[in-house]
Parts: structure tokens; C-alpha cells; sequence
């Protein structure tokens, strides 16, 4: 890692935000797991005992010599996009940043010690100056946010379960820990997209490389409004069926669906939250060990509740129809589930054609940024 001064960083027409806590963009799943974490007494010793037993050295080394190290001299166009996002957070170290040959497009952030971020050849092939600025913030949002450090612990886990799949009970006990963290980490990207939005500070850009990760370099075929439609209707079509598969289909993964991303920044760019951080108002990182862990639980059970009531998810509905103690129970499951009365009966029919397509491709973990 190199230090940073204003006077390497290039000029842009962006707004800086001093001293910025990750808290301010952080999503409230994140952040409450994240401060739960940062104030447990131990937590950072243990995790540090770790690192001779995770390939953090290996990996490092593995880049260092069959990858290409970012610099003035090599990918100085993504060197400077670099240094502009850790200005603009106010990043004081620069992350080590890698490019390795792999036509899967994919970024990631990881280390224990010091973070350092790599991206495929895929992904800069893919996008533009702009989309890849996004990019390269929401990766630096990953090291303000000391994801990196989970994001490694994840994918030793993971590499681990696979050994150990011949142990009776041995790989249940370990994928149900990797299970746990895939979920924490779905919610953390979409930390990081908000992140890669207050560096790129250009919602079309972020929307432009989502959809490029989705169908590729094919912009002129695609269009932003007809894409968010496909997150509404993921959302809201189907019966229970549909909401149990769906489920089924994002645990195997490390990232949200695209289309969901895309929704949720664009939700996110619209509210007085990032409004009140482009102006300015934002938790400075100087207040973070004052930072109640009580009150971000509160915050995240108030946004999972605020969830389950505005979502046109069936089985959301149905939750929020128990919470508000719906009679006739087994009518309602069997309506929810069979796709009869009201406006299931139509999305019944075509949420088992998406059941069954998700159901072959929902396995997959797709490389996304």
C-alpha cells in the first residue's frame, strides 16, 4: 500500500467526503453486523490468529507473480481511477490493485493485514472509464468497511468445505457458517454499490455497468427502465412456490441478483440518505467507537420490518399478514401457495416456468463485480 496526497490525486469534479464513516453508506444489515463485530472484545485477535492458518500470503504472492500489478507503469488509467476513489473517501492508504487474465467478469477485495483489490481482464474489457470508476469505489468501499477481511475468511471457508466434504457432518457444520457469511456479504455488496456511487457519482454509469455484468457488452440492445422492470417483477410475480425458490437459488451466492442491485441503488440514489451525504451530512469515522450497537439492531430491525411491509413478495405478504394477525391461515397458504385468488392466480401460472428455469441456474454463482 502507498500513502496518498492531495497532490497525486487527479483533479476531478467531484465531491470529496472527508473523514467519512462507512457507516453513512453502509446497508443497515451490514452496518448492525459490522459494529456488533468491531465492539466485541477479542474479535480482531482471533481474527488476526487466523492468518497462519488462511492463504492470505499465497494468494498475495500468487498475484504478485502471475498477475499485473497496477501502477503509473502498468493500467495507469485504473491506477488513477484508484487513487481518485481513495481521495474521494478519504482513504489514507491505497490498496494494492491487481489485474489477472480471466474473461469472467469479476472484481473482489480481500486480505487480513491490508486489503488488496483484484479485477479480471473480463471486467475492464467490458466496461467504460466511467462504469469501471464505479467499480473501482465499490471495491475501495469494501477496504473502508474492512470487508476484506471477511471476504477472505469466506472464501477460506469455502475452500475448506470442499476438503472436508468426506467427514461425517463435517462440511454441514462448515456451510452453514459459509452460509451465514454469504448472506452477511449479499448485503455488504450492496454497501459497496453505494459506495461505487458516491466515487463514480453517476447513477447511469453504475446502472450501465450492472447491465453490462447481466448481458454483457450489449448496450444498445438494452434499456435501464425495462431492466429495473425485470427486478419489479421478480419481486412481486409468482406464489409461494416462486418465493421458496427464489430463496433456494441466491443461497449458493456471494452477490445479490443483478437486477435486484440495480433496484436498490437506484432506491438508494433517491433517498434523503444519499442526499444528505452529497450535502455534506454524513457520521465521520472520528465517531465510530461511539457508535451504539444497540441502536444500529434497532435500525436494521426497523428496515427488515419496513421490508416485509412494503414488499409485493408472497411470501413477504404472507409474513406481514401473520404479523398483522391475518385470519384463515390455511386458506392463505393454500391461495399463496397455489397461485388461486386475487392477483396470484395469474402470476401462479408464470411464476413455475421461472421456478424451473431459476431452478437449473440458481446453483451457479455467476463472477460479478
Amino acid at each position: 500500500m502507498t500513502d496518498i496526497s492531495k497532490e497525486s490525486v487527479p483533479g476531478r469534479q467531484r465531491r470529496r467526503f472527508p473523514g467519512i464513516s462507512s457507516r453513512a453508506y453502509e446497508h443497515p444489515a451490514d452496518r448492525s453486523a459490522l459494529v456488533a463485530l468491531r465492539r466485541l472484545s477479542g474479535f480482531d485477535t482471533v481474527f488476526k490468529a487466523l492468518s497462519g492458518l488462511l492463504p492470505e500470503r499465497s494468494l498475495r504472492l500468487l498475484f504478485l507473480s502471475d498477475s499485473v500489478r497496477v501502477s503509473d507503469a502498468q493500467f495507469a488509467h485504473l491506477h488513477a481511477m484508484l487513487r481518485d476513489a481513495c481521495y474521494i473517501l478519504d482513504l489514507e492508504r491505497v490498496p494494492a490493485m491487481y489485474v489477472t487474465q480471466d474473461p469472467k467478469p469479476n472484481a473482489m477485495c480481500i486480505g487480513l493485514d491490508e486489503p488488496i483489490i483484484v479485477v479480471t481482464t473480463g471486467l475492464v474489457e467490458l466496461l467504460d472509464e466511467e462504469e469501471m470508476r464505479a467499480v473501482v469505489g465499490h471495491e475501495v468501499g469494501h477496504a473502508l468497511s474492512g470487508h476484506s477481511v471477511y471476504r477472505t475468511v469466506l472464501l477460506f471457508l469455502t475452500g475448506l468445505a470442499v476438503k472436508v466434504a468426506w467427514i461425517p457432518l463435517g462440511n454441514v457444520a462448515i456451510m452453514a457458517i459459509v452460509t451465514a457469511l454469504r448472506e452477511w456479504f449479499r448485503k455488504s455488496e450492496l454497501s459497496a454499490d453505494r459506495a461505487g456511487l458516491l466515487v463514480g457519482q453517476d447513477l447511469r454509469a453504475s446502472m450501465r455497468g450492472l447491465m453490462k455484468i447481466a448481458g454483457g457488452n450489449h448496450l444498445h440492445e438494452m434499456n435501464v427502465d425495462a431492466f429495473l422492470a425485470q427486478a419489479e417483477e421478480y419481486e412481486s410475480g409468482g406464489d409461494l412456490r416462486d418465493s421458496v425458490l427464489k430463496i433456494l437459488n441466491v443461497l449458493p451466492r456471494s452477490h445479490p441478483f443483478t437486477t435486484v442491485r440495480a433496484a436498490e441503488l437506484k432506491k438508494w440514489a433517491e433517498s434523503r440518505d444519499h442526499q444528505r451525504i452529497m450535502d455534506g451530512h454524513y457520521p465521520r469515522r472520528s465517531e465510530d467507537k461511539d457508535t451504539s450497537v444497540s441502536d444500529s439492531f434497532r435500525e436494521s430491525a426497523a428496515h427488515y420490518a419496513d421490508s416485509v411491509r412494503t414488499s409485493k413478495d408472497p411470501l413477504m405478504k404472507l409474513v406481514g399478514d401473520l404479523a398483522g394477525g391475518a385470519g384463515d391461515l390455511g386458506g392463505k397458504l393454500r391461495d399463496r401457495f397455489t397461485g388461486n385468488g386475487g392477483s396470484g392466480g395469474t402470476g401462479g401460472s408464470g411464476g413455475n416456468g421461472g421456478g424451473e428455469r431459476g431452478g437449473t441456474g440458481g446453483t451457479e454463482d455467476r463472477g460479478e463485480a
